[in-house]
């Protein structure tokens, strides 16, 4: 099926993204690091009801940016020779870390599972809140009014990437875990996590994003495409920037927000999955992210699927993984 909402196939292969990037990108996300770095994480692991044979299954909590407290299912394979693989899940938006039953292939192949809680999401995770501004819909917006103020570090989103980077590493502190063969993967936001995390923890060994959100806002907006997992774009300007006075301003601080300025970080060999259908997660910001990776590459396109169910895929996933 030809591509007509976006651009053609051998022009996605060289774009290299619209949304500006803040000057300060690198420091932002340095200082960010040493934050976390320097918090006491207050693990708490708790016993789940869940029972399977072959595996123990945990809540487990532990101390974000700002002080709330995070959650994640963490299953860990009974029996198994340590230490051995692990891999990080990320959820899509508004979503939650999914059922214990769905994470039991991972386990019973000898892997550590833990599926992080997004803040403010469906799940159990902690939303410190704090910031002013719309809070209505979504959530890339959150903290965007502090960030037009000079506080870019109230975007909920710069927490949310903090934390996928710090269960990482609480999951590669574990002894029964090698710190060598740890992945991570998601779909739509849980793409752009699985991003995030690869980049800020650049120890993660292999990553599967799907057709990942958060990325190229502004490519987003040119497009009309500022709807569904976009729509609080256009609520940011229809009620906080009418006239589009400061369009150029909100786009620079999203810049702190975009994954395709973390994309140069990821060491990680990176299988990438996409579906040129997207209207969601068009693929334009796709490419932007994909084109700026470094380390080893390659994406699998499902020409004719848009953002859904891709088949397949996750047996594909699951072979790449058994790659660690």
């Amino acid at each position: 099926m030809p591509l007509t909402f976006d651009l053609p196939l051998e022009q996605l292969t060289t774009y290299q993204g619209k949304n500006p990037c803040p000057g300060d990108f690198d420091a932002f996300w340095e200082k960010s690091l040493a934050e976390m770095q320097s918090i006491d994480s207050q693990i708490e692991m708790v016993p789940a009801e869940f029972r399977a044979p072959n595996a123990e299954c945990f809540h487990l909590y532990f101390t974000g940016t700002g002080g709330a407290r995070v959650h994640a299912k963490l299953l860990r394979p009974a029996n198994v020779p340590s230490p051995h693989p692990a891999i990080l899940l990320f959820h899509g938006y508004s979503g939650d870390s999914g059922d214990w039953y769905d994470k039991l292939g991972y386990v019973e192949a000898g892997y550590t599972v833990a599926a992080l809680d997004c803040r403010g999401q469906a799940g159990l995770s902690e939303d410190k809140g704090g910031v002013i501004g719309n809070t209505l819909h979504g959530q890339f917006i959150r903290g965007l009014e502090d960030a037009m103020k000079g506080v870019p570090e109230k975007l909920l989103f710069r927490q949310i990437f903090l934390d996928t980077a710090q269960l990482a590493k609480i999951v590669m502190a574990m002894p029964d875990v090698d710190v060598n063969r740890v992945g991570a993967t998601g779909c739509s936001q849980g793409g752009a996590l699985n991003i995030a995390c690869a980049a800020l923890e650049p120890r993660i060994k292999r990553a599967a994003p799907v057709y990942p959100f958060l990325s190229d806002y502004k490519r987003v907006w040119e497009m009309d495409q500022a709807k569904d997992a976009y729509l609080e774009l256009q609520e940011y300007f229809r009620f906080s920037d009418p006239t589009h006075e400061f369009e150029e301003s909100v786009f620079e601080k999203l810049g702190y927000i975009d994954i395709q300025f973390l994309a140069s970080r990821i060491r990680a060999d990176v299988f990438w999955v996409i579906g040129l259908m997207d209207t969601v997660c068009p693929p334009s910001t796709q490419f932007a992210v994909y084109n700026k990776i470094i380390s080893p590459k390659r994406m699998t396109i499902f020409p004719d699927f848009g953002h859904e169910i891709l088949p397949g895929l996750n047996d594909r996933i699951f072979q790449f993984m058994l790659g660690l």
